[in-house]
């Protein structure tokens, strides 16, 4: 598995019908319908059973099975301090923040962000100090610009495609059904990417709430050829394709024009959308979002519906939802098969070999957030996502990896667990004076650990979309 050696993993334990207003639907269909599940038997799919399918292949591979440190066992302890990881434990916001502490600012921010139109409110990691990330503060990327028209009163959503009774959905008619919630970390793909100096704050961590997305598919009867589903987007723009050889003319709606080649570039206007399998699109907590942090979603987060996927990097969740199509094939669309491609060269049998893989579930991953002081003593403050975490750890400089104590979030009764950061802490005491680096890793609860960057599936790497290895930081103590 590209120069990794496997080792054991660590044994961690894991942790109604609606009134019919404002939804319209067409006549039954006569075609073979999927009857053998039931809207339950769709909520019961978990994410961890969703990974071990088709996409576990891929994602797996930018993780480490390792044995794992004592500290990552619940009940452990590590110099005599038991490691905090249940929902006993105090509100995380004490991980991030005290009263009385100075913050030492990073020596090495980041640079100016170039792009403020596409990309913004990306966080300050010094200025973290709440688990949720209020909506003013969260990060965005916009990559046609925010659609006009956004009238809740007019907004529908339909579910079409290979379903026996097509749907359109009103805002009115979602907000009637069993309301569901899920605290959920959302990063961009290309958060903490290689080359991109400015990028280091894509991402925040809210609680979406809106209508469960399986029953509505249940609802809308899916047939048996279905196996894919598309999620559309209101946004829209200009896109070019230069690298088609089968282009032979422009249509009523693009332009092609010639290239050096001798073949034909084409030029259309490509509304945004992603795709996942039907299986992936059944998770129980994927959700047709109308609420962030227990208010309707700003317009900049995609109001007045959009997909929220909960293990999903944030390309995935389609704002400004306006369709849901049910295909028998894979979407090949710009942001599934051009764009948000993760390349690699690999080496295999001494032959140069190319690989592309669409970005997809998010990756384990940690970050020191900020180093503070109080008196005499200094503190590392910290996040790790990506999956339900177990352990974190810390390196000073070239020291040994130390253990940290971590936080866990509110207790929420009936809520998914594995999809929100966690906070960690660990007490530096009294450090020299000077430039420190300081870093951190990962351990989930199956065993997994954040890779190092020189990992060589990361190494391979030639594009900066998923990149989850070791997070570096320098700091300058008085």
């Amino acid at each position: 598995m590209l120069g990794k050696d496997e080792t054991n993993k660590m044994k961690t334990p894991a942790m109604s019908d609606s009134s019919p207003d404002g939804r319209e639907h067409a006549a039954e269909d006569e075609q073979s319908v999927r009857g053998s599940r039931t809207p339950m038997q769709y909520q019961g799919v978990s994410r961890r059973t969703l990974l071990k399918d088709g996409v576990a292949a891929l994602a797996g591979l930018t993780v480490l099975r390792v044995a794992g440190p004592a500290h990552a066992f619940p009940g452990h302890s590590v110099e005599g301090d038991a490691i905090a990881w249940d929902d006993a434990q105090p509100d995380p916001a004490y991980a991030m923040a005290h009263q009385g502490e100075e913050v030492i600012p990073w020596f090495d921010q980041p640079a100016p962000n170039p792009i403020p139109a596409n990309v913004g409110n990306l966080l300050v990691w010094e200025a973290l100090d709440s688990w949720l990330t209020p909506a003013d503060n969260f990060f965005f990327v916009n990559h046609y610009g925010q659609p006009g028209g956004l009238d809740e009163a007019m907004w529908r959503v339909d579910i079409g495609g290979l379903v026996a009774r097509p749907q359109s959905l009103t805002l009115a008619y979602l907000k009637t059904r069993p309301r569901h919630e899920v605290n959920f970390t959302l990063e961009c793909s290309g958060n903490t990417g290689t080359g991109l100096d400015f990028f280091i704050g894509g991402i925040g961590n809210a609680r979406w709430a809106g209508a469960r997305l399986a029953p509505l598919l249940e609802e809308a009867g899916v047939l048996e050829q279905g196996s894919e589903v598309i999620f559309w987007g209101a946004d829209q723009g200009m896109v070019t394709i230069r690298d088609n050889s089968g282009v032979r003319s422009g249509g009523q709606t693009g332009v092609a024009e010639p290239d050096a080649g001798g073949g034909l570039d084409l030029t259309i206007t490509e509304q945004f959308a992603r795709s996942m399998s039907l299986d992936e699109a059944l998770n129980r907590d994927n959700l047709l979002c109308y609420e962030m942090n227990g208010k309707p979603l700003p317009p900049g987060h995609g109001f007045p519906v959009r997909l929220i996927a909960p293990g999903w990097y944030g390309v995935a969740n389609v704002k400004w939802l306006t369709r849901i199509e049910v295909v028998d094939h894979r979407y090949a669309g710009r942001f599934m098969a051009r764009d948000y491609v993760t390349i690699r060269e690999e080496q295999r049998g001494g032959e140069t070999v190319w690989t592309f893989a669409t970005v997809s579930h998010d990756r384990l991953k940690s970050a020191p957030a900020k180093v503070t002081r109080r008196g005499d003593g200094y503190t590392i403050r910290g996040a790790a996502w990506g999956a339900p975490i177990a352990a974190v750890e810390v390196q000073i400089d070239d020291g040994p990896w130390m253990a940290t104590r971590l936080y866990a979030p509110p207790p929420r009764r009936k809520e998914s667990r594995g999809y929100a950061w966690r906070f960690w802490r660990f007490d530096w005491g009294a450090p020299a004076s000077g430039e420190h680096k300081i870093t951190s890793r990962a351990f989930d609860v199956d065993g997994n650990m954040q890779p190092a960057p020189n990992d060589p599936f990361l190494a391979s790497k030639r594009t900066y979309w998923e990149s989850n290895g070791h997070i570096t930081r320098e700091v300058i103590i008085p």
